[in-house]
């Protein structure tokens, strides 16, 4: 049986919301963040030496990244449910969003992340200083590519139902965290509907809401 090493507000949320779609059985074993420092605990570490999530263990199999976990899970136990038919359009579409959501899309909302607590872990003296530099980058180099990505997703979005094209697939549960990270700005709401949209379906599915139920309330910034 697939065990899933959930951490609280990861992105191993998705991996259950996988297997909720695939209705597989599994088991979760739960990890917390330190409060201050937002690492997960040491303890992660003795199933993977990185000690980050998603992680799975399935018999001998230890794998970790959560496009690696998918592909795995699919080939393994999807039975051809949750992907398009290979050597079609949909497949390529498909293979692209699955990677692009952690090889691009994540980079700069996690930039930002780090960005915004910056000031707040410098030493007292330096405050000023450190939050002068924080703004900075963030207005002049971050916030533009993550506007850059979110204008992306929305036109995408206009022209196809999924991101694979009209049938639910796994690249949206991969897809999914950006997203949601994105739509918790207003302005990004305001602006990019078919965005909202899109948030607003997976989050109607019924597989999405057992997944949330089981790994835990999810904090999305």
């Amino acid at each position: 049986m697939i065990t899933v090493h959930h951490l609280n507000n990861s992105r191993s949320q998705r991996v259950l919301w996988l297997l909720e779609e695939l209705e597989l059985p599994y088991e979760i074993r739960f990890y917390q963040r330190d409060p201050k420092t937002m690492l997960a605990p040491a303890a992660l570490r003795k199933v993977h030496p990185l000690g980050k999530a998603p992680v799975i263990t399935d018999g001998n199999v230890t794998l970790a990244e959560s496009g690696a976990i998918i592909e795995y899970i699919l080939e393994r136990y999807g039975n051809g449910r949750l992907l398009p038919q290979a050597g079609t359009p949909e497949w390529l579409r498909f293979t692209y969003w699955l990677h692009y959501a952690e090889g691009s899309a994540m980079p700069p909302l996690v930039m930002k992340l780090i960005f915004q607590r910056l000031p707040r872990q410098a030493p007292f003296f330096v405050w000023p200083a450190a939050k002068l530099i924080s703004g900075g980058v963030q207005r002049r180099f971050i916030d533009p590519q993550i506007r850059l990505h979110m204008d992306y997703w929305e036109t995408e979005l206009q022209t196809h139902e999924w991101f694979a094209g009209p049938d639910f697939t796994a690249c949206d549960i991969q897809m999914s965290i950006p997203l949601e990270i994105a739509i918790t700005r207003a302005r990004a709401i305001a602006t990019r509907p078919h965005v909202t949209f899109f948030v607003e379906r997976i989050r109607a599915r019924p597989a999405y809401c057992r997944a949330l139920e089981k790994g835990g309330s999810y904090a999305y910034t």
